[in-house]
């Protein structure tokens, strides 16, 4: 299974690389698919292989894995999402940038192999750190850990912030380091008719806000809307846009461009779509103007605005 190279580095933790009491150590997560990691063929570090007795693997739970034990008939579960640390039994780094290689071998994807460039920075131990649990960050036990922090590092006791009433696994991908909620006052407008392609009804509108005569000014607009008959709501189009513009000496060298891109979509689509597990080219929209091609990249992004995702 083909997997791009800017894809395959986004498996390596950036910041991870640290000196330890026990070796080297840094941490790759599974941002791919549900795997299972067959055989770690080759791990060097500034171009120097390292031995893979002197390499151990451990995931968090308790266990830790030899490198040169893992096989075909010894695999290793790697889920998505889950942390892997590789730890090597060496001298430390000295502070500074470190090459890294992997290779290795996994299913379903077969051999892969990929390197980063990292860095070892000076520990300072005064350092106070937010706690975090690099396997399971949203279970109550880290909760709490990060709540007791708060309160004895700000002197603040956090009354109303533990109390929610969802799963915080839930917020996994949509915020780091959970420790609670913030309250905000919560009003009504409505009922608003809503003559929608899915929604055919009257509706009561949620709004969040501390701003006063916010609701109230809502609620008069959606009674005016409703003596007219109502709301009709169409999505015309969903997706997000890039429109980078490209120059050329003349209008004939844009619109050969443009043909370009036509001829080359499907490499084009293979390129944009690379650095992202969610984002998926749609289509490009251009337009020429004198001697400038503008190109309109349209994405669908998934639960994501997904500016980010794809700037």
């Amino acid at each position: 299974m083909f997997v791009p190279d800017a894809l395959l580095e986004q498996l390596y933790t950036f910041g991870s690389l640290e000196n330890t009491d026990r070796g080297v150590e840094f941490a790759l997560k599974n941002r791919l698919k549900d795997a299972t990691l067959t055989k770690l063929l080759d791990v060097q570090i500034d171009g120097k292989s390292v031995p893979r007795e002197e390499m151990h693997l451990f995931m968090g739970d308790g266990e830790t894995y030899s490198a040169d034990n893992v096989s075909d008939d010894n695999a290793l579960d790697f889920p998505l999402r889950r942390t892997l640390h590789v730890r090597v039994h060496r001298p430390p780094l000295e502070t500074g940038k470190h090459d890294i290689e992997i290779h290795f071998r996994a299913q379903p994807f077969g051999t892969l192999s990929f390197s980063v460039e990292d860095s070892v920075s000076e520990q300072d131990e005064a350092v106070k750190r937010i706690p975090r649990d690099a396997d399971d960050n949203y279970s109550p036990a880290i909760i709490d850990e990060r709540h007791r922090f708060v309160e004895d590092y700000s002197g603040v006791s956090l009354d109303h912030i533990p109390h929610y009433s969802f799963d915080p696994e839930v917020t996994d991908g949509n915020v780091e380091n959970f420790t609670g909620v913030a309250q905000i006052p919560l009003g009504f407008a409505g009922p608003l008719t809503v003559h929608g392609e899915h929604a055919q009804d009257d509706v009561l509108i949620p709004l969040a806000t501390s701003e006063g005569t916010l609701v109230a000014s809502y609620n008069r607009g959606m009674k005016v809307c409703n003596l007219s008959g109502g709301v009709e709501a169409t999505v015309s189009g969903d997706c997000m846009q890039r429109a980078p513009v490209f120059v050329f000496n003349d209008a004939r060298e844009a619109r050969d461009f443009t043909h370009w891109v036509d001829d080359h979509m499907d490499a084009v689509r293979e390129e944009a779509e690379s650095t992202s597990s969610v984002a998926e080219l749609l289509h490009i929209d251009h337009y020429l103007s004198n001697h400038f091609a503008y190109l309109r990249f349209n994405y669908r992004t998934g639960d994501a605005a997904g500016q980010n995702m794809v700037g």
